[in-house]
Formats: structure tokens, C-alpha cells, sequence
């Protein structure tokens, strides 16, 4: 039988304890991000996964010439630790020895090594496998990891269970013209719109689960705000009382989320130059008392709500409650998907709400129907044949307890704790109606 050779894994260094660790030698593997020539010696800025380490060669010390490297390079550097306050971790390297793993052939074609690579959105999205390499590009989605992390933390602190769905599908769980229509093997197939039936199949099992995963939408706008693929957190609950079981958990999650962003991103936040909010209780208000604000500011009486509304309503929140956040609930039931339950006192409107943040809706969600019966006769009224969709009603057939769930869309959560301009600059390869490359 044969072996494996090699050293084991390599251990991963604490950078942040190292200026505690004057004269010590230290070896690390990095990119060269810049290289400052001055008079009589040189800074060369080290580029890992995480950190930019600030290194200084002299020409008596270092056995490698400074013009074996250049901006680009792949090195493994070994120098010697000495403390420094203003470098960004509280020390430099002393560089002893510089050996190239790998060489560019060709120059960036953006500005890596500036704070900000300072070019058009669409210059960068058509070089992002440079662009990513800039340490404040970098930053967003080393925040968007702590976003996901936090929400799969929360929810496992909370008993729900992490599941995997399928993303071919044999139907649209939101129905519309806004899906992707494949070919799969002679048969109709689509790109999921949401994980909806499987989650809620899930709770008859599971009582309470959660999914982080792709989302595709066929939709056609080219706005600030839309991708065609992004990525969902989602989770649903059963044994609920009433869809506010639902929007408290929510809410409990984003508190959570904040704590962990702080505890564990402020670095990411600070060089972003981003603050994260606070949260104490999440007003809400209803879509008929929505309508009635907006329309006493000029807006049209109708039934659906605008970008431009969202922004005057959480304008409102902040004024009037300093809340970044607002909750719209009892949207018109014709509005909502054939799954929301309708409000028993008032059946025009759905027990389904959405959360707004700085201005953009960033979740929707609400009770489902768990009876047979009534999700039946729901889908009959809104003109769709039960039969079509036999396998989700088998989960109201042989029994579903009351349960409600949401949907976050993580590029646009993103984008807003970062007050960023584009869901494009949230997304690491957004894919749009008229991206699909890189």
C-alpha cells in the first residue's frame, strides 16, 4: 500500500500574538502587495488570506536581491519579528530571506495595492479574480462570512436542524413567469426559486430547520438591488402561534448577528469604513397603515410597495423610532404566494410580512397553510391545479403542524450593513441579466 508524503498540515499562524514575540524568526507564505523602495531600503507589503504584513528589506540583511520580486509574486518570507505600533498588527518583519513560488506574467490591470482600486463597478466585476485580491474589496465578503456563520450559529443554538435541498426542481414554489426552465433529461425541469416546499416538508420531521444556499430568479430587472442568483437563509418553524413567533425569531437573529459582526469583524467593518447597527426592538406597522403613510407623501394608493416607498417608510422608522429596520405585515393575500396563510379575521390579507433595512427589503415571510383543506381550496381560488402539485400537498395530507418561516437574501443584507451602492459589490461573482462571466 502506498503513503502520502509530505510535512502534515500546516499549522496556521496567530498574527495578531507576534508582536509579543520580538526577535523571534518567522516564516510565512504570501503574495508581494506592494513594494515601496525608499533611500538605503525597501518596504515590501506581504499579502495573506487575511492580513496585509508590513516587512522591510535592507539590502545587508537579506540574502535575496529586492529584484527577484515584484508586485505579484507568490513567496514563502522568512525575517525577523520586531514590534512596531505603526504597522497594522503592532510588529514588521525584518526580511532574512525571500524564496518565489510563483511569478505573474502579466501586470494587474487595476490598482491592487491603493486603499481603493478606484475604478467603475463593471471594470471591476470584468477583473474580479484581481479585484478580490485588494484588501477593501477583500473585506466585504470576509464580513459576509461572519453574516453566515453568525445565522448558522444562532440557529443551532436555537435546535433547528441545517438541511440540503435540491435546486432542480420539478415546479416553481413561487410561481410566475420568473424562473429558469431547464431541459432534464426530456423532462421540464427549473432552478429553485426558493428551498419553500422542501424546508416546510422538513418540519414535519425536523420541527425546525434552516438552509444557506443558491436562490435563482429569472427575473429581468437591471437595478441596483436584483441579481439572478443569490444566496438565501432561510429557516422555517413549526409549533408556531402566530406568524410574530416567526418575525421575534428574526429578530433575535439579528441581534445575535450584530453581537457576533462586533465580537469577531470590526476590523472588516473599521477598514470598510462601515458601522453596525443597533438593534433593540424592530417596529412594525401594517401594509393597509404602509399605504396610508406613503400616500399623505404624495404616493399613489395601490397594492404592492415601491423601492421608493421602502425608502420613505424606513426614513420614517429612523426618525420616529431610530430604527433601521421596520416590519410591514398583512400584505394583500393576492399578492402573497398560494403557501401564506390568509388572516382569519380579515382574509384579504395574508399573514406574511416583509423586513425593510436602510431602505430595502431584505426578507419576506410569514404562517403557512398547514391544513389540506384550506391549502387546496387556496390554490383552486388563485386558479392553480392542485394536481400539479400532488408531492407538496402530501405533507398537508398526512399532517403538518402550524409553521412559518422566512427568507434573507444575503448579498442584500450585506450590502446594507456595508452601505454599499450595488448588490453587485456584495456578491463575489454576481451573475445578472447581462453577466454570467467571470
Amino acid at each position: 500500500m502506498g503513503t502520502i508524503s509530505g510535512k502534515g498540515i500546516k499549522k496556521q499562524i496567530d498574527f495578531k500574538s507576534l508582536k509579543d514575540q520580538p526577535g523571534e524568526k518567522l516564516t510565512i507564505e504570501a503574495c508581494i502587495h506592494k513594494v515601496r523602495k525608499m533611500s538605503g531600503f525597501a518596504f515590501v507589503l506581504l499579502r495573506t488570506g487575511q492580513y496585509v504584513i508590513q516587512s522591510v528589506y535592507e539590502e545587508d540583511k537579506c540574502k535575496t536581491s529586492l529584484d527577484e520580486i515584484k508586485e505579484g509574486c507568490y513567496v514563502r518570507a522568512t525575517g525577523e519579528i520586531r514590534p512596531d505600533e505603526r504597522a497594522g498588527l503592532g510588529f514588521e518583519l525584518g526580511l532574512l530571506e525571500i524564496e518565489v513560488l510563483s511569478r505573474p506574467v502579466a501586470e494587474y490591470p487595476l490598482n491592487v495595492s491603493h486603499k481603493k482600486i478606484g475604478c467603475g463597478l463593471e471594470a471591476n466585476l470584468d477583473n474580479r479574480s484581481v479585484a478580490l485580491r485588494n484588501p477593501y474589496e477583500r473585506a466585504v465578503f470576509k464580513v459576509q462570512e461572519g453574516v453566515v456563520s453568525a445565522f448558522r450559529e444562532f440557529m443551532e443554538n436555537q435546535g433547528f436542524t441545517q438541511v440540503h435541498t435540491p435546486k432542480i426542481v420539478a415546479a416553481g414554489a413561487e410561481g410566475g413567469a420568473n424562473i429558469f426552465k431547464l431541459d432534464y433529461f426530456n423532462q421540464d425541469a427549473y432552478l429553485a426559486q426558493s428551498p419553500q416546499f422542501y424546508k416546510q416538508t422538513c418540519v414535519a420531521f425536523f420541527d425546525r430547520v434552516f438552509e444557506i444556499a443558491p436562490v435563482y430568479r429569472a427575473e429581468k430587472h437591471n437595478t441596483s438591488r436584483h441579481l439572478n442568483e443569490y444566496i438565501g437563509l432561510d429557516f422555517e418553524m413549526g409549533f408556531i402561534d402566530s406568524m410574530s413567533d416567526v418575525m421575534e425569531m428574526e429578530t433575535a437573529m439579528l441581534k445575535y448577528l450584530v453581537s457576533y459582526l462586533n465580537a469577531n469583524c470590526s476590523e472588516y467593518f473599521k477598514l470598510l469604513g462601515a458601522t453596525l447597527p443597533v438593534i433593540d426592538t424592530i417596529p412594525t406597522i401594517t401594509f393597509s397603515e404602509a399605504l396610508e403613510f406613503i400616500k399623505g407623501r404624495g404616493g399613489k394608493n395601490k397594492y404592492d410597495l415601491e423601492p421608493e416607498d421602502e425608502v420613505l417608510l424606513c426614513e420614517y422608522a429612523k426618525e420616529h423610532w431610530n430604527s433601521d429596520f421596520l416590519f410591514i405585515t398583512h400584505f394583500p393575500a393576492s399578492k402573497r404566494p398560494f403557501y401564506a396563510m390568509n388572516d382569519k379575521d380579515d382574509p384579504r390579507f395574508a399573514l406574511s410580512f416583509d423586513l425593510l433595512f436602510k431602505g430595502l427589503e431584505i426578507t419576506t415571510g410569514g404562517q403557512r397553510i398547514h391544513d389540506y383543506e384550506e391549502q387546496v381550496n387556496k390554490m383552486k381560488e388563485m386558479g392553480m391545479d392542485p394536481e400539479d402539485f400532488k408531492h407538496y400537498l402530501n405533507i398537508h395530507k398526512y399532517g403538518m403542524p402550524p409553521h412559518g418561516g422566512l427568507g434573507i437574501g444575503l448579498e442584500r443584507l450585506t450590502m446594507k450593513l456595508l452601505d454599499l451602492q450595488n448588490v453587485r459589490q456584495a456578491s463575489m461573482f454576481p451573475r445578472d441579466v447581462h453577466r454570467l462571466e467571470p
